[in-house]
């Protein structure tokens, strides 16, 4: 394999943190492999992660549940999107299959656009497919109750079905009705613990505790301007809160790669997410994080991270409210798990490597 395609989804950052870790992984099996990078998430994003040089095509690559908030999707209006994005389907896929050949690639690899898999097939190019979760069980358990939902799901996972492998990250969801689902490891690209210059940037006293909020990358700001202010703990919120409050700062503030403050933090506050689990259970952070009573992957993401991390679930109704001193108190409380190998990127790196 001389030139891989890479569709990567922009539905929040989670996609790009499964995949970068297995694609660095590629790299250094066979730093002759060219890369095609096709995502509509920014190329500041993917240059955090990536750690070779590749082709940006800043478009999307599949559809997507359309979102509120990070944690409440717009059913409607994805039913609308989804509508929109199958009218077409076979004059879609001739488009993509033609790109694909354009670009002069000899694979694909899709986390997790079902579209350009589908395209592979047509083209005649071995596939590969990655994901914690899969759009087909993401759109079922939303929109099938759709008239035309039956021709829709069997559009995704017949793409699905036809990659030659979907690799399960542990944790996942189940997909019991794919034949070629083969399990991994936990993939994550764990952060450097740099708490001393953290302490330095951010001026913190002697004894602070930093807890950093993170979403995924899908907006959803609590109005942090009232939030009580809490003894001895600081918060690091995302740049786009713009918080008018004495003890939280911006991510921005800090210099430093998202994985990187995590691994220096005392607390993680988040949404049910792959990315930021593993991540965070890898070095070893307590998590706090709100329910998604509606989303299929939440259950299996949390019952990993009760098992491997100091954890606690807490309400939205406190993160809203800033009433935080409680469930910081108790996940701190919790006794320290066992560390989790993170070896899932080179076991799928070496799926893509055998890719004729």
């Amino acid at each position: 394999m001389k030139r891989l395609y890479v569709a990567i989804s922009g539905h929040g950052l989670g996609h790009l943190a499964q995949t970068a870790p297995v694609l660095n992984e590629l790299h250094r099996l066979d730093p002759d492999i060219e890369f095609v990078v096709r995502t509509a998430l920014a190329r500041d994003r993917l240059d955090l992660r990536l750690e070779f040089p590749f082709v940006h095509v800043a478009e999307a690559t599949d559809c997507n549940l359309v979102m509120h908030d990070a944690i409440r999707a717009d059913v409607p209006a994805s039913l609308a999107a989804y509508r929109e994005f199958h009218r077409d389907w076979s004059g879609r896929v001739e488009v993509e299959a033609r790109r694909l050949d354009a670009l002069k690639v000899d694979a694909v690899f899709s986390n997790v656009g079902y579209l350009p898999l589908a395209a592979a097939q047509q083209a005649g190019l071995p596939s590969v497919a990655m994901c914690s979760l899969n759009w087909a069980d993401i759109f079922r358990h939303y929109l099938g109750h759709a008239a035309e939902a039956d021709e829709i799901l069997a559009r995704m996972t017949g793409a699905y079905a036809g990659a030659r492998v979907f690799l399960r990250p542990e944790p996942s969801m189940p997909m019991a009705d794919l034949a070629n689902a083969v399990a991994i490891p936990p993939v994550g690209q764990p952060g450097r613990n740099r708490r001393d210059e953290l302490v330095g940037k951010l001026g913190l006293a002697p004894g602070d505790r930093l807890v950093l909020v993170g979403m995924g990358g899908i907006p959803y700001r609590p109005p942090v301007e009232h939030w009580p202010h809490i003894p001895g703990v600081v918060f690091l919120a995302p740049d786009d809160w713009q918080a008018d409050h004495p003890a939280v700062h911006s991510l921005a503030e800090t210099g430093m790669v998202f994985r990187d403050v995590l691994a220096s933090a005392d607390a993680l506050i988040t949404k049910p997410g792959y990315g930021s689990y593993v991540e965070a259970v890898a070095a070893g952070v307590p998590v706090l994080t709100i329910p998604r009573p509606d989303w299929p992957e939440a259950p299996y993401l949390n019952a990993w991270l009760e098992c491997h991390a100091q954890a606690l679930e807490f309400t939205e109704a406190q993160f809203l409210s800033g009433e935080l001193a409680e469930p910081l108190a108790a996940v701190w409380a919790i006794p320290a798990k066992p560390p989790v190998a993170v070896t899932g990127a080179r076991e799928a790196a070496q799926h893509l490597a055998g890719l004729r």
